[in-house]
């Protein structure tokens, strides 16, 4: 337990020393804008290019896994999504955002801290590849249920054209095909550049959830919806569960790959689901609730997955 305590006491502490941060001196949340750029078109997308252009390009192409890891979020997203009908009586718009928030870890800010951190640099492959295909998936779903539900002014045309642009322009996902290209040529950056990209990689991690947990803390929390905790425990537990059966079943998997698995979906939901609703307007309040909530109960959650992987209750 003493070990568990060591993986997630310093990643938490940085999300908790954000949330402080954000509420002591109460900046404006504009303020952050540098600091997100920072992490989302430098630190990371150098993390990932730097450790997957040094992977073996065979590890990388594996197609049932990636295929299993995004059915699973697509099924835990139809599941939100259908409670979310339930709960709203049919505003498709509404449960939409349900769904997201149901199936959208927060992969980005939190997966690569978190895999790394308890399993080393071998679960940077499956780590990458989740994070660019549920990304994908989810710029796929969003604009085209919002389309349906009449909150999108676009074309059917327009719509297909944003979904490309988000996916093919997103810096997770760029990074992830350059990583990918260079190890399929062997291609090594000249020393200078791999030092700046060991710099900047170094510094993912813990800028991402710092600056995450401010962004919680300047986050509006509005009334806290009926339908949250049922959605919370799919997030947080189905989820993670589904995954693990669904690998295990399927069999042949690396263990470090399950278990980054398991680790990747048992995140809370990402930030971007406020951000995605706000963009829509559409349960906008509600949604911030889900993320500040979600957040705070992965605690103990998290902590459990890493403790079952660690001790060897998943069997992976």
């Amino acid at each position: 337990m003493q070990d568990v305590v060591s993986l997630a006491l310093p990643f938490f502490g940085l999300i908790l020393l954000g949330f402080g941060a954000g509420k002591l001196r109460n900046l404006p949340e504009a303020g952050l804008s540098w600091m997100n750029f920072f992490v989302v078109y430098l630190a990371l997308p150098a993390l990932f290019f730097r450790l997957l252009s040094e992977t073996p390009f065979e590890q990388l192409a594996n197609v049932s896994f990636v295929a299993a890891t995004t059915f699973t979020t697509y099924i835990v997203f139809a599941i939100s999504f259908c409670i979310g009908v339930l709960a709203t009586r049919g505003n498709i718009g509404e449960s939409t955002i349900l769904g997201i928030a149901g199936a959208y870890s927060n992969v980005g800010y939190m997966g690569p801290g978190l895999t790394l951190a308890v399993l080393g640099e071998q679960a940077t492959v499956p780590t990458a590849l989740i994070l660019a295909f549920d990304n994908a998936l989810m710029f796929i779903l969003a604009p085209l249920l919002m389309a349906l539900a009449g909150t999108e002014n676009d074309s059917f045309l327009g719509t297909l054209k944003q979904i490309g642009t988000r996916i093919f322009t997103h810096p997770f996902i760029l990074a992830t095909i350059a990583g990918v290209l260079a190890a399929a040529l062997e291609f090594r950056p000249p020393q200078a550049v791999d030092t700046l990209l060991r710099y900047l990689s170094n510094a993912a991690a813990p800028c991402a959830l710092f600056a995450m947990g401010v962004s919680i803390a300047l986050r509006p929390v509005g009334r806290i919806p009926l339908e949250l905790p049922v959605v919370l425990a799919i997030k947080l537990v189905l989820h993670p569960v589904l995954i693990f059966l669904l690998l295990s079943f399927l069999g042949g998997f690396d263990p470090s790959w399950v278990a980054t698995a398991v680790l990747m979906s048992c995140l809370p939901p990402a930030t971007n689901v406020f951000v995605i609703a706000q963009q829509y307007g559409t349960y906008v309040q509600r949604a911030s609730s889900f993320v500040l909530i979600g957040t705070a109960i992965s605690i103990v959650t998290v902590t459990f997955f890493i403790w079952a992987i660690t001790t060897g209750l998943l069997p992976t």
